[in-house]
């Protein structure tokens, strides 16, 4: 594995940049809420935040793409997946022109050029269920929900993909029981620490990315929890079977945290990932179990 954070030249530097700041949006604030419809979905599930407004959203059981302008409230299909394929959680980076996905039970992670639409390459990761995604300055980390182990894809300062290398868990992360186990995942500290939500134990969890060792945030107790995102010293936590978002204030260290506000919507119906713009969250309805309607995202405050 990697053991430290490569340090790049200006340009290099600035690419890096991009794998981990939330899009500015600056003289525009995305309204507080309201629902988009991905019209012609017939299931959901991954949420990522591209450049400026844009967003993209998974059809989860066939891999298609959608891509939306959250100020427009409008979303088309951009990305007609090859067959075969799913979508689950995903990541865009805008420096790159790149859209890295999670696989769900294909095991595999996809990649797509969010300026054509076009397949860049898929890497097979493991037998089980490729939950989710986050970026770093180095590359891509995805979870699997029957394993307790990473996947690391690094990407270098053009763009180009390197080899999968694998990171085995430690510490109470690496707990299994029937079920979700490590679902999603955020980067914290300049993507020194990981940070993965681990459904069947209702907790969040720090993970060193060079030993694999994690940590309990102490003090977060989150059932249902499914998507994470991570700003600063603020965490949201989607519990998807509550319909609502934890916001959660961590500390310095991110050993613990503490819920300061809890997120709710009528329009929630199974939340499971969600993005940053501004100051509006973007979640993905999955409508789990339940008679399917229009497939929506939902837009709400990030903050009262």
């Amino acid at each position: 594995m990697r053991r430290t954070v490569r340090r790049r030249a200006a340009a290099g530097l600035i690419a890096s940049v991009s794998l981990l700041l939330a899009p500015a949006l600056p003289g525009w604030s995305a309204p507080p809420s309201g629902e988009i419809v991905l019209d012609g979905a017939t299931s959901a599930e991954g949420i990522a935040a591209g450049e400026g407004k844009t967003f993209y959203a998974g059809e989860l059981t066939t891999g298609d793409i959608f891509r939306g302008d959250i100020r427009d409230s409008t979303a088309t299909r951009f990305i007609d997946a090859p067959a075969g394929r799913a979508a689950v959680g995903m990541k865009a980076d805008p420096c790159h022109d790149l859209l890295f996905v999670a696989g769900g039970g294909t095991g595999k992670a996809f990649v797509y050029n969010t300026d054509t639409g076009k397949p860049v390459a898929d890497f097979n990761l493991a037998p089980g269920f490729i939950n989710d995604v986050t970026l770093t300055n180095d590359g891509a980390w995805f979870t699997n929900s029957a394993a307790a182990e990473f996947y690391f894809l690094p990407v270098g300062e053009d763009g180009e993909l390197g080899t999968v290398e694998t990171l085995k868990l430690s510490g109470p992360a690496a707990d299994l029981t029937p079920g979700f186990n490590l679902n999603g995942i955020a980067s914290a500290d300049d993507g020194q620490v990981l940070i993965v939500a681990h459904t069947a134990d209702s907790a969040v969890y720090t993970v060193n990315p060079e030993t694999g060792e994690s940590a309990a945030i102490d003090g977060v107790s989150v059932p249902f929890v499914d998507g994470i995102l991570v700003r600063g010293d603020t965490l949201w936590a989607v519990q998807n079977q509550l319909n609502q978002i934890a916001r959660i204030d961590l500390s310095g260290d991110l050993s613990s945290g503490t819920v300061e506000d809890t997120i709710k919507s009528g329009a929630f119906n199974i939340p499971t990932t969600v993005a940053l713009f501004g100051n509006t969250l973007a979640a993905v309805n999955a409508q789990f179990n339940q008679p399917p309607s229009p497939f929506e995202v939902v837009l709400v405050r990030a903050r009262k």
